[in-house]
């Protein structure tokens, strides 16, 4: 299939060049000859979608993350609604499930309805080419889109997984072990990272691999990673864990077990999900995902008023906390 970015190729001018000319945004005459001759040449026919989206007839973005029931997505979603309310955007949403077939089913069932799409990567192989070739600006929040050359907003997951780790470390734990999501889920990939780094920093050694274990982030997956990890001949005397989930799954086998979390340590990546009863001696994250939704909305509006610039990448600082709720989301 011919695409905007063979169009460009051939013409010799920018991606944003193409879509200037069949959106009918004046462009020199030349390059507008070049443009609508290699798209000729190429058998190139441009979505009808790409006008409609450009001139603003769509007013919907949608927003794709993995788990609706998880906190920390719901507060970067209330993010994104926000700023895009403020713009007079409405927000479709939709949950992948971390599955990468329903991402893309649902990424391609959204291209003809909405203005830009917003999304949280299932894996580091997602591909957006699609979106964008119709014209339809995309965003990846939260984790990287390495296949994809579209903007991206990301927390500082190696510091934050770094400064957590080494709280427990000054709190005198010395056999910190680790509890993270899938490999090959960015986020995961990245906590691990940071925990080895407060190792090192701290031990001047790398921790044994026994000690990282990798599960789906959701609580059966910590609750299972924490008997695990009990089990060793050296057991650890502190976890962290690398998502709010998690956590939750280690707290609960370990109260389950008996353990007092002021003897234990537990850290978690971000904010419990709401609960009555949060453990003393428990240690907490900040991530900041409400942020991440604002910015991530911001630069979508941006692209879908015409910004063309190369793609973007930031990252959000995290901040460590004994309280669960010095971050509490304002109404």
């Amino acid at each position: 299939m011919t695409t905007i970015y063979d169009v460009a190729e051939r013409a010799g001018v920018s991606t944003a060049t193409v879509s200037r000319v069949f959106n009918g945004t004046k462009v020199s005459t030349a390059k507008a000859e070049a443009v609508r001759a290699a798209a000729a040449a190429l058998g190139f026919v441009p979505n009808g979608n790409a006008r409609r989206l450009r001139m603003g007839s769509s007013q919907i973005i949608a927003v794709l993350i993995p788990d609706i029931e998880n906190s920390f997505f719901t507060a970067l979603t209330r993010g994104v609604t926000d700023i895009a309310r403020a713009a007079g955007y409405s927000v479709m949403l939709g949950n992948t499930d971390e599955n990468p077939q329903l991402e893309a089913e649902l990424v391609a069932a959204a291209i003809g309805d909405v203005a830009g799409i917003i999304v949280a990567p299932t894996s580091d192989e997602a591909d957006y080419s699609l979106p964008v070739s119709r014209g339809v600006p995309v965003v990846a929040i939260d984790r990287d889109a390495p296949q994809s050359q579209v903007d991206v907003v990301v927390a500082d997951n190696v510091a934050g997984a770094e400064d957590a780790t080494e709280r427990l470390f000054d709190l005198g734990f010395v056999r910190v072990a680790c509890i993270s999501g899938p490999t090959h889920v960015m986020t995961a990939d990245l906590r691990v990272e940071g925990w080895k780094k407060a190792w090192l920093k701290r031990l001047g050694t790398l921790p044994p691999d026994e000690l990282c274990i990798r599960v789906p982030y959701t609580m059966d997956g910590g609750d299972s990673a924490t008997e695990e990890l009990s089990k060793l001949s050296q057991p650890p005397d502190a976890i962290f864990a690398a998502n709010n989930r998690l956590a939750v799954g280690a707290v609960r086998h370990l109260v389950t077990v008996g353990k007092d979390l002021t003897e234990f340590g537990v850290v978690s990546l971000g904010e419990l999900p709401l609960t009555l009863y949060i453990p003393r001696g428990l240690v907490v994250t900040h991530l900041p995902a409400r942020e991440l939704g604002t910015r991530a909305a911001e630069m979508l509006l941006e692209r879908i008023r015409g910004y063309s610039g190369p793609p973007r990448r930031e990252v959000v600082a995290t901040v460590v906390t004994h309280d669960q709720h010095a971050f509490a989301m304002t109404p």
